[in-house]
């Protein structure tokens, strides 16, 4: 499996944050700008939440696992695949709504004298932390689930695995 890189995640996060810094200013030119949803960062944070607790768990069991200590629980290779492709696929989820709640709320930050746009540019600043709390996660999950390397690569004059 792939690890996830941090190029295309920020990729994704400045192209939908452009993208959407557009779209709210068109959008407000001919109506209304759609409201920054109040469950947004909270959602979010509860995905952070579950990823972070999955990486601690499996954290505790590998290590259980590899002192040999007496009753200790493995860890199904199936389950922490399921884990990580979860949590790959949360980051890039989550980048993209960062972008998206975070050019929205640079929009917002135009008119912030209203009341409600000002709840609106708040509602976007806790949706991009919290997004960005769930690329954290994810990232320590996939780290928590690397596998060691192989003792064969790493000698001198060893071919590279094809």
């Amino acid at each position: 499996m792939r690890e996830l890189r941090i190029r295309v995640l920020i990729g994704v996060f400045v192209v939908a944050g452009i993208l959407s810094w557009a779209g709210a200013r068109l959008w407000n030119s001919i109506g209304t700008l759609p409201s920054v949803p109040l469950a947004a960062p909270v959602v979010l944070a509860l995905i952070a939440v579950v990823l972070l607790s999955t990486a601690l768990s499996l954290r505790a069991r590998l290590r259980a696992q590899r002192e040999r200590r007496p009753g200790a629980k493995g860890v199904d290779l199936l389950m922490a695949a399921r884990a990580l492709v979860f949590g790959q696929a949360s980051a890039l989820v989550a980048a993209l709504v960062a972008g998206m709640y975070g050019g929205t709320g640079v929009f917002l930050l135009e008119l912030l004298d209203i009341p409600a746009r000002r709840d609106q540019a708040v509602y976007a600043g806790f949706s991009v932390l919290a997004a960005l709390a769930v690329i954290a996660a994810a990232l320590f999950l996939e780290r928590v689930c690397k596998l060691p390397e192989d003792d064969d690569q790493n000698k001198p004059g060893a071919e590279p695995v094809a």
